[in-house]
């Protein structure tokens, strides 16, 4: 038997990467929801008393940023822990898209006389060049790897602990990291549990440690079907205090956490961050139809794991390859299988956002613990799609 170690870590909605991701896709979601066309590219950044949103933005619509960034801040549940949803300073430097971008992208039926009649979703450009990957797996329910999802599942309970009040004194940043032993490829017992929880000056330390061992990582880990056992090491707040956090302790940055929105580094990712930019952005929708195209080759029994590569050029609408990797488990060749791809799905960037349904303010709720393997927000590509 080959025995491994594989290992994946996510955040709190309260990390400061986190809140950026969230107050970018939050001002996302408002601009979709008066203007499905806005093309929006928003970085934020946090740091001690600071939020600094900028970016490009081409839309009819108008939102107060700066309302938006401190109702974000609020319910993540920074009001005086460091960081204050009221007495920070927010500050904007948006300006509209380049317009050599837009040439290439835009795709409009016009009349002789060249007025617009209506937009042309077939032949949309790419918004840039790039290249993304999709995965799946039959490790979980979900069909993603065991060690991400129990290190997202780990951060939802520590935020809920907090937000429900049975765990007091504990503060809205915080982290997970799981390690899973394989035995032969297959998940075999839970290894290692670290959990980083922000909590008050007052907390006690043995008792916080107590209390995230029975109400969080003991509940978690047995939905799942898997306990501690006598071998597994667990380690919570190793230093031994965590008051500061958040912007107090850390800058937070747009677009940093790349790993923990996907695979926990199961799988490959092509670069590029998914918050604060549109569904135009084939970073975005680009790997949101990887996905889809992965689980739904996985869903429909072809193969027991599949990552999908797709790769695009700025202004072309199809795709510039296609790739595809089973992992030799499955019994059709990789070839067949990018075949049965192309005859049921359509990865031109404005056929994924028609057939997800794209243009809609979709994006803050996974904004933080990840993008996939959510069945709780029922996301438009995690509905896998039956494949023959």
């Amino acid at each position: 038997m080959e025995r491994t170690l594989f290992t994946s870590e996510s955040v709190t909605e309260g990390h400061p990467d986190k809140m950026a991701d969230q107050i970018s896709d939050a001002l996302l979601d408002a601009l979709l929801e008066k203007d499905e066309k806005s093309r929006v590219a928003i970085e934020t950044l946090l740091t001690n008393g600071v939020c600094i949103i900028a970016g490009e933005v081409t839309t009819n619509a108008y939102v107060d940023m700066a309302k938006i960034a401190r109702k974000v801040i609020k319910e993540i549940g920074y009001n005086g822990c460091g960081f204050h949803h009221e007495t920070s300073g927010v500050m904007t430097a948006i300006k509209e898209q380049s317009s050599d971008i837009a040439q290439g992208v835009d795709s409009y039926v016009k009349t002789e006389s060249g007025k617009i009649v209506r937009e042309d979703l077939e032949h949309l450009g790419a918004g840039d060049q790039g290249l993304m990957f999709g995965y799946a797996c039959n490790e979980t329910p979900e069909l993603m790897p065991l060690p991400i999802i129990l290190a997202q599942r780990l951060c939802q309970k520590l935020a809920s602990v907090r937000k429900k009040g049975t765990i007091t004194g504990l503060r809205p940043d915080g982290k997970s990291q799981v390690t899973i032993e394989y035995v032969d490829d297959k998940p075999s017992r839970i290894h290692t549990v670290l959990i980083a929880a922000q909590h008050d000056p007052y907390k006690d330390i043995k008792k916080l440690r107590k209390e995230i061992t029975d109400k969080v990582i003991n509940p978690v880990l047995k939905s799942y079907g898997h306990r501690i056992d006598s071998k597994t090491k667990i380690y919570i707040n190793t230093t031994g205090k965590f008051v500061i956090g958040g912007p107090e302790g850390d800058t937070g940055l747009t677009g940093r956490k790349i790993i923990v929105d996907t695979y926990g580094g199961y799988a490959r990712h092509g670069g590029g961050a998914f918050s604060g930019k549109d569904p135009s952005k084939v970073d975005r929708s680009g790997a949101y139809a990887a996905r889809w195209v992965a689980k739904s080759i996985v869903a429909s029994g072809l193969a027991e794991k599949c990552e999908v590569q797709l790769a695009y050029a700025i202004g072309k609408p199809e795709p510039l390859s296609i790739y595809v990797n089973t992992f030799q488990t499955s019994k059709k060749t990789d070839e067949e299988i990018i075949k049965k791809i192309s005859d049921n799905f359509d990865l031109r960037p404005g056929m994924i956002i028609k057939n997800l349904g794209l243009r809609r303010p979709l994006y803050r709720q996974c904004a933080a613990y990840g993008h996939f393997g959510r069945p709780e927000l029922n996301l438009p590509w995690e509905k896998a799609k039956k494949i023959r």
